[in-house]
């Protein structure tokens, strides 16, 4: 029975000292506030660039087979029209091309070539704000590492060097807490970014293949 008595208060005890998540954030100070803000932060950045730049890929397979037959055809007002209704960065290049049929190609390709620049732009909003996160997140952390050293060191001072567990792990708790919160939001956000770079760059050489094929096309003979 006084087995297992002490027993039960062994568990009881061990429940009291457990620590839940929101009391270990707690324990790392006032930095935690600061990279649970950048880490919210960055859920937003990646989710929000990276339904915009899904978007942006989507592209019917027929697109250029049916610009190509419309020019071919002379209904150049039409493949217009079929561009303002595809909502894609493709879709606007190609249209500014269009607008420019009749004049020199290397005026068509300048133009192509400042659209793309544009919507490359557009897709990369933020990801310079991703990429900072994913550097400073780290030093975040490490700053609050050494702030929980010199809690400890000021703490024992005050004790007149004695070193006691008990004494120590307010400043111990900031110095690790703080370390493990700025990597967990620095790596998904340095992962993240280079993920969003990945598909951009695929996107690009998507524009790239769908200029040419453009260009390929003006050059063909127009049919009337």
């Amino acid at each position: 029975m006084i087995t297992l008595l002490q027993a039960a208060e062994a568990a009881v005890t061990s429940e009291e000292t457990r620590m839940g998540l929101w009391e270990l954030f707690l324990k790392g100070g006032w930095l935690m506030w600061p990279l649970l803000i950048l880490g919210g932060v960055t859920v937003f950045i990646f989710v929000e660039r990276y339904m915009a730049i899904r978007k942006a890929s989507t592209l019917d397979m027929n697109f250029m087979n049916r610009i190509r037959d419309y020019i071919s055809d002379g209904k150049i007002a039409v493949a217009v029209n079929l561009c303002k209704k595809t909502d894609t960065p493709i879709a606007r290049m190609i249209e500014k091309g269009i607008e420019r049929i009749g004049r020199p190609m290397g005026d068509v390709q300048t133009a192509i070539e400042n659209v793309a620049n544009l919507e490359v732009s557009k897709l990369e909003t933020n990801l310079p704000f991703l990429a900072t996160i994913a550097g400073g997140a780290p030093m975040l952390g490490f700053l609050g590492t050494v702030l929980g050293m010199v809690q400890t060191f000021m703490d024992m001072s005050a004790a007149g060097g004695t070193v006691d567990l008990g004494l120590l792990a307010s400043g111990m708790y900031v110095a690790m807490v703080t370390t493990v919160g700025g990597l967990i939001v620095g790596i998904p956000a340095y992962f993240g970014y280079n993920y969003l770079v990945a598909r951009i760059e695929k996107l690009v050489f998507q524009m790239e293949a769908n200029s040419i094929a453009f260009m390929d096309i003006l050059n063909q003979p127009v049919q009337k």
